[in-house]
């Protein structure tokens, strides 16, 4: 009887390990030969495509055949996988306008229920989905919430209920929401938005919502707050950080210290340039890809140079607002099963936090919110859009919101919305670059302190360069430069895509907040002027 569990048992991991290896795991040798080469331009395509047969049949042949004369690599690989092609057919119908452009996307950019595939990068969900479009294909943890937002106005109530399904599912399982539904994510997490998720179908379909979610929002806490109580004497573990007052905040961490494999020979060649060792430097890449924001300035030092990028050394106000905001949703959820006890727990947890928020990252100087440098003990050199984040979450007083305010429309404030960060590094987290997310937590956060006529500044220039773009090019776009209108934003790693799930959702948003007529906003100054 023991053989036959521990049998079952071996069956079970080897199982989940199947559907969990990377490709790097899967094809070693392989993988390194082809993302190193030419074949593909961009190296998320390898990761993404799927193996014909088992990966060690494929890896035996290559094996044998790698060393002979005339060995065509490329040919190989087609022979042997399946490759993603990331344009769709949609052909965009400019005259019948943008409203009617996002309603037909939200079908073109949704997913069915995944089929779990063996020895697929893809990490099947149960559910329907909205992906981003263009070369990301699966789920994205934060866009989906932004996303969201654009799928409420549109009363597709039913795909968002889906879509936190699927995050809990994701929880559940693997005891996190990765960056994406794909093995190769399994090491890192987003900025934690499912409490955002859960408020906005609580809102929906009420408080029970909170209650249904718990477990999950529990779940998510414990994984960024995972062994803050074995942190030693460097002040740190994984994804906590202990502050000289002895407050706990996080950091973003990615388990993994080895390159990128969906931007695998960027990090090598990047490494190279790093004094850093090559470890700590994938770890402070991957830490950044865990933020979002990969990448900018606001996590280099004050040459602004990628090789010195430390992000793991950074405490980021925006991840430590979204962690308050999780604590504070707990509270909530415990309240409505009238656990008085555990949410004063969480309650005075989120207190602490907020009162660290305020003691380490608010610039009294600057009158902005900065991120802390918590190896040297002082605040980034770098102001950027995540300093907003204290007014979505009313963490800001009266005072630094007012001061917020102003540094927004005199530093941040362009022709077409908000810029990312006053720099022009060439990344794309830097400006001339507006992204819709950044721009939707400023609009909210404002309007929270009733700075309204601001709030709706930044939104028309958003929605008019969004437009406008659509107008000439029939496409939303991943990102803008909200600097010159007439250009493309630049940067990043790979080329400008389009879809796209999260400017649609604030898009679609902005317009139905503000009574937008969108009709008005896409004709052209001829047109305006007949």
């Amino acid at each position: 009887m023991r053989k036959l569990l521990l049998l079952a048992f071996s069956l079970i991991v080897l199982r989940v390990n199947s559907q969990t290896a990377t490709p790097r795991q899967q094809f070693p040798g392989l993988f390194e030969a082809v993302q190193t080469s030419t074949i593909f331009p961009d190296n998320k395509t390898f990761v993404d495509a799927v193996p014909k047969q088992d990966p060690a049949l494929i890896m035996k042949a290559y094996n044998e055949q790698k060393d002979k004369p005339g060995f065509n690599l490329q040919a190989f690989v087609l022979a042997n996988f399946n490759v993603p092609v990331s344009h769709n057919n949609f052909q965009t119908d400019i005259s019948a306008g943008i409203r009617k452009h996002i309603d037909t996307l939200w079908q073109v950019l949704q997913r069915r229920p995944d089929e779990a595939k063996p020895f697929s990068s893809t990490l099947a969900l149960p559910n329907p989905y909205i992906v981003p479009g263009g070369r990301f294909r699966e789920i994205y943890y934060w866009d989906s919430y932004f996303t969201m937002l654009g799928l409420q106005e549109s009363h597709q109530v039913k795909v968002i209920h889906n879509m936190v399904e699927n995050f809990a599912y994701l929880i559940d399982k693997y005891g996190f929401i990765p960056n994406g539904n794909r093995s190769y994510y399994l090491t890192r997490s987003q900025p934690p938005f499912f409490a955002m998720m859960v408020n906005l179908l609580a809102k929906i379909e009420g408080d029970k919502v909170l209650v249904h979610f718990r477990p999950q929002l529990i779940r998510e806490y414990e994984y960024w707050m995972y062994n803050w109580q074995a942190i030693g004497a460097d002040g740190a573990t994984h994804r906590v950080v202990k502050m000289p007052d002895g407050n706990l905040l996080n950091r973003y961490w990615d388990e993994s210290d080895e390159p990128r494999e969906e931007s695998y020979i960027k990090d090598v060649e990047a490494a190279k340039e790093s004094k850093q060792p090559p470890a700590q430097f994938y770890r402070n890449i991957r830490a950044a890809a865990a933020s979002g924001w990969d990448f900018s300035t606001r996590w280099f030092d004050a040459s602004g140079k990628l090789p010195t990028i430390q992000t793991t050394d950074i405490i980021p106000v925006d991840l430590n607002c979204l962690l308050y905001n999780l604590e504070m949703t707990i509270a909530r959820s415990l309240n409505q099963i009238q656990n008085a006890k555990l949410a004063k727990m969480y309650r005075y947890r989120a207190n602490r936090r907020r009162n660290a928020i305020l003691k380490y990252c608010w610039n009294q100087k600057t009158g902005w919110f900065d991120d802390y440098n918590w190896k040297l003990k002082k605040q980034s050199d770098v102001e950027t859009l995540a300093g907003e984040f204290p007014l979505e979450f009313k963490i800001a007083s009266d005072e630094q919101a007012r001061l917020i305010a102003d540094g927004l429309k005199n530093n941040f404030l362009k022709p077409g919305g908000l810029v990312t960060t006053p720099n022009f590094s060439g990344q794309q987290w830097d400006a001339p670059n507006g992204w819709a997310p950044l721009q939707y937590m400023a609009i909210d956060g404002l309007e929270k302190y009733n700075y309204n006529t601001l709030a709706r500044d930044i939104a028309t220039r958003w929605l008019k360069l969004n437009i406008r773009v659509f107008k000439q090019t029939g496409k939303l776009l991943e990102k803008y430069n909200v600097v010159d209108t007439q250009l493309t934003a630049g940067g990043g790693e790979y080329p400008l895509q389009d879809g796209f799930g999260w400017t649609n959702g604030v898009l679609l948003h902005l317009v139905n907040r503000y009574h937008i007529d969108t009709q008005q906003l896409e004709k052209t100054p001829a047109e305006v002027q007949n």
